[in-house]
C-alpha cells in the first residue's frame, strides 16, 4: 500500500499511519475532529427524530458518516460522485418532510450550485447543509480549499449561513439546523480538530 493512501483510497490528508498495517494512527489527546462532531450530533438527534437522514456524494468517511450508516442503513444515502444528484436529492426528501443533512465538501459544492439555488433556496425548502472541509484545508490540497462557499452563498435567498466558533457552539448550531422550519440553513466546518472545550451534554 502507498505510504500516501489510506485505506479507503484516498490520496491526501497523509499520515501518521503504522508501517506494518497501515492503519491510522490516532493521538487521544487531539480534540474531536469537526466532521465527527457534526455528524455524531446528527446521529444523535436522529435517534429522537426519525425524519433526520443523511445524503452525501461519495464522501461518508471523510464526513464521518460511518456510524449513521451503521445504524441507519436505510437512512443513509450515498448517491457516489454526484453533487447535483446529492443536493436535488436532499431537496425531494425536505419536500416530503423529512429532514436532510447533505453532507458536502465546500469545494464540491461549486458543482451544485445550480441546484442549490433553484431545489433547495428558491423552493425554501428545510435542508441542513453541512459544509465540510470550509476555509483552508492544508494536507488535502490545491482542488480541496474551501475558499469560495462565502461568496457563491451569502447573496441566495432563504438561506442562513452560520459559523462556530467552537465545537459546543457546533453542536448548538446542528441542533438548530435540524429544528429550524423556515428554510435552508448551511453550517462551514473547517477541516481537522476543534479547541478541546467542553461540550454541554444537554
Amino acid at each position: 500500500m502507498p505510504a500516501e493512501s489510506d485505506k479507503s483510497g484516498a490520496w491526501h490528508g497523509t499520515g501518521p499511519y503504522k508501517i506494518e498495517s497501515g492503519d491510522f494512527i490516532k493521538d487521544k489527546n487531539v480534540p474531536i475532529a469537526w466532521s465527527k462532531l457534526v455528524s455524531d450530533t446528527v446521529l444523535k438527534m436522529a435517534r429522537e427524530d426519525e425524519r433526520i437522514v443523511a445524503v452525501t456524494p461519495a464522501m461518508p468517511v471523510g464526513s464521518k458518516l460511518e456510524a449513521f450508516q451503521k445504524e441507519f442503513p436505510h437512512r443513509m444515502f450515498d448517491v457516489g460522485i454526484a453533487e447535483q444528484h446529492a443536493t436535488t436529492m436532499a431537496a425531494g426528501l425536505a419536500t416530503q418532510n423529512m429532514k436532510p443533512f447533505l453532507a458536502i465538501y465546500s469545494t464540491f459544492l461549486q458543482r451544485a450550485y445550480d441546484q442549490v439555488v433553484h431545489d433547495i433556496c428558491r423552493q425554501k425548502l428545510n435542508v441542513f447543509i453541512g459544509i465540510d472541509r470550509a476555509g483552508l484545508v492544508g494536507a488535502d490540497g490545491e482542488t480541496h480549499q474551501g475558499v469560495f462557499d462565502i461568496a457563491f452563498l451569502r447573496h441566495l435567498p432563504n438561506l442562513v449561513i452560520m459559523m462556530p466558533k467552537d465545537e459546543n457552539e457546533g453542536q448548538h448550531m446542528v441542533h438548530t439546523a435540524l429544528t429550524y422550519e423556515e428554510g435552508p440553513i448551511a453550517m462551514r466546518y473547517a477541516r481537522g480538530n476543534g479547541l478541546g472545550v467542553e461540550l454541554d451534554q444537554n
